[in-house]
């Protein structure tokens, strides 16, 4: 069975992106141990989750040259691995190895652990990962705290029913001040 990971950058007061849909908060200042970390991470396999808007944003960036000359070995993966994008309003996924899915959400992603692969893997999307969540369907939460506030924004969790408890398994800190975090369902 494949696991469903969320790998998500957060801001100290908890949103995952700003009012506006912003991410651009989370780009690290310099940080030879960061950088190594996010190529690392890249490297590996996965087919990635995606709602529209992640997607789209997605998209736009990481075939162009500008991000295949910033963060060459991310966008040479962001290109590459199998992507699904779940979306009503989409009529057509046009970046490579994308697959469009209109079904419902929670039954797609119960048929897609259950075959064989890679794990899954959800990068923003803070729609899909709160229905996710409350499906109890999400084995890991990866996440980078950033040292920055931004007094409100889009959290992943909009629309939690219940609580969820976690519990830590993996923890790291680099010298920019950024600290990974990762969490598993406590139950």
């Amino acid at each position: 069975m494949r696991k469903l990971v969320v790998f998500n950058n957060v801001a100290l007061d908890g949103y995952f992106a700003a009012s506006s849909g912003d991410f651009s908060w989370a780009k690290s200042r310099a940080d030879d141990e960061f950088s190594a970390f996010i190529a690392e991470n890249a490297k590996g396999d996965g087919e990635l989750l995606f709602g529209r808007i992640t997607y789209q944003m997605m998209a736009s960036y990481w075939p162009t040259d500008l991000a295949k000359k910033n963060d060459p070995v991310v966008a040479e993966r962001m290109n590459a691995l199998p992507k699904v994008v779940f979306s009503r309003t989409l009529q057509s996924a046009s970046w490579n190895n994308t697959k469009l899915l209109k079904d419902n959400l929670p039954e797609a992603v119960r048929r897609m652990k259950k075959e064989s692969g890679s794990d899954l893997v959800i990068l923003g999307s803070g729609s899909i990962v709160s229905q996710l969540a409350q499906e109890g369907l999400i084995d890991e939460y990866q996440m980078v705290m950033n040292p920055v506030i931004l007094g409100s924004g889009k959290t992943m969790f909009e629309g939690m029913k219940r609580a969820l408890p976690l519990k830590l398994t993996k923890t790291r800190t680099f010298g920019n001040g950024n600290i990974f975090l990762c969490y598993e369902p406590a139950a």
